[in-house]
């Protein structure tokens, strides 16, 4: 079967395994949005609070990961880990994460459980009691998490630098887990009002996928979400990014036992084509998705068969894009150069490749492959009902609408090569590329193993 029937059938079989969507707005502003899928009695419920790391300013960073810790520590109804020890004792699973544009908390239990996630996160919405002590104790948690995470991780550090050498007024340059100093300076009082500001029913989103009946779900929900208060809500503050011109290059030294080199164009993202006057074509930031996976979508991809094996100039090497954002963001390109090799060259060999990418369009065997493989990557992430939650919960959030979520298999396939290679020529240029290269230091030989690098969100 030929990559062009591939991606058909799994388009045909991604249509007739979705089902529609029903959302209901309650009077006090809350979503609510349920997906049925009745192949197993289970449901996931997500609520999304639309406010994450990127909300914050000099001085409050890490207010929104240190709220989502607080939010497990009690209310006026519940003691401090009730909340997970209910949620334990009926079966399910629980636990919360923040991004830079959202905070999400989820839960998945056995279908008839649906009303106790519901009862415990419409109390928690509006009825923390935050005390001071309990407070005192999870701020140092985060601190130990930051140490833990970052700055005794050198290729994490060297990121959080890069992010921030980046981008210049935009709030992305921030870490989703604050700076140790606002960490140490953070107060109590500041997270009451954060909370109160933008934990209301009119700033949330709750999700449910599972075996439900969307009706029977709305019920629940205006039984329990439907009498909290709304409140009077101000957009975040408008920071866009200035103009870049001309590349940017840091060098990092900390304790590390190999380089790495780290690269991040200026780029658009779907968020980007709602702005009048963008100057960005609808179409663009699915050719960058695509330009991703060419370069970097598996053993037969640019990156594996050219840098790594071909002239092993790379030991292991990736790209990054998030084309979901809130705001614009970075296209990045991060490796580790082979032994015996230098970051200028890795760096050399990486431009090399993008030059080609501009020069020359794609194979039409290689798009359709990259297709293919992006399709059924979708399709075989729907099996989970954790992700079919939190797609929706993610496109609402960022200001997308949960309905554009289907646009995204139609909108890779619409690719052309041509496309690809307008992108690479408009967005890989110097005027908008920072450089950072950790450089390793001598590691201690009496420090502790190092804990797993963190990632772009912050669990708890």
């Amino acid at each position: 079967m030929g990559s062009r029937a591939v991606v058909f059938l799994l388009s045909s079989l991604l249509s007739s395994m979705a089902m529609a969507v029903q959302e209901y707005r309650l009077d006090n502003g809350l979503l609510l949005l349920v997906k049925e899928d009745h192949r197993a009695p289970v449901v996931v419920t997500q609520v999304w609070y639309k406010v994450g790391g990127s909300y914050e300013h000099d001085g409050s960073t890490g207010i929104s990961h240190a709220l989502e810790h607080m939010m497990f520590q009690g209310t006026h109804k519940h003691s401090a880990g009730e909340f997970s020890r209910i949620i334990a004792e009926n079966g399910g699973t629980e636990n919360a994460f923040t991004a830079a544009d959202y905070t999400a908390y989820f839960q998945s239990l056995e279908k008839s459980r649906l009303e106790i996630a519901f009862r415990l996160e419409a109390d928690r919405m509006r009825n923390l009691t935050l005390p001071e002590q309990e407070f005192d104790k999870e701020i140092k948690v985060v601190r130990e998490e930051r140490r833990l995470r970052t700055e005794d991780q050198p290729e994490s550090y060297a990121g959080e630098v890069a992010m921030a050498t980046a981008f210049q007024s935009s709030p992305y340059r921030q870490p989703i887990i604050g700076w140790m100093a606002d960490l140490e300076a953070m107060r109590v009082d500041a997270l009451k009002s954060w909370y109160r500001r933008w934990y209301a029913p009119n700033n949330a989103i709750v999700v449910v996928a599972g075996d439900v009946q969307p009706e029977a779900v709305h019920r629940l929900a205006q039984k329990y979400f439907g009498r909290l208060k709304s409140e009077s809500l101000e957009p975040p503050a408008w920071r866009p990014e200035v103009p870049q011109a001309g590349i940017k290059r840091v060098t990092v030294k900390r304790p590390a036992e190999v380089p790495s080199l780290i690269m991040a164009w200026k780029v658009p993202v779907l968020t980007t084509t709602l702005a009048k006057d963008s100057g960005v074509e609808t179409w663009e930031p699915y050719a960058l998705e695509v330009l991703s996976g060419i370069l970097d979508g598996g053993s037969s991809a640019r990156f594996s068969t050219q840098l790594v094996r071909g002239q092993e100039v790379a030991a292991g090497i990736g790209t990054d894009y998030q084309f979901s954002a809130r705001l614009p963001g970075v296209f990045t390109i991060e490796g580790t150069p082979a032994q015996g090799r230098t970051m200028e060259e890795l760096e050399h060999a990486v431009r090399a490749e993008l030059e080609e990418l501009k020069a020359s369009p794609v194979a039409p065997q290689e798009l359709e492959r990259v297709k293919a493989q992006v399709v059924s990557q979708d399709i075989y992430q729907k099996d989970s009902l954790f992700y079919q939650a939190m797609v929706l919960g993610i496109f609402e959030c960022v200001g997308l609408g949960w309905e554009r979520v289907d646009d995204y298999v139609p909108g890779v396939q619409s690719v052309s090569a041509a496309q690809v290679q307008a992108v690479a020529r408009k967005y890989f240029n110097d005027d908008g590329l920072t450089v950072a290269m950790l450089e390793p230091q001598p590691m201690d030989p009496d420090a502790p193993p190092r804990a797993p690098a963190g990632d772009h969100g912050h669990v708890r």
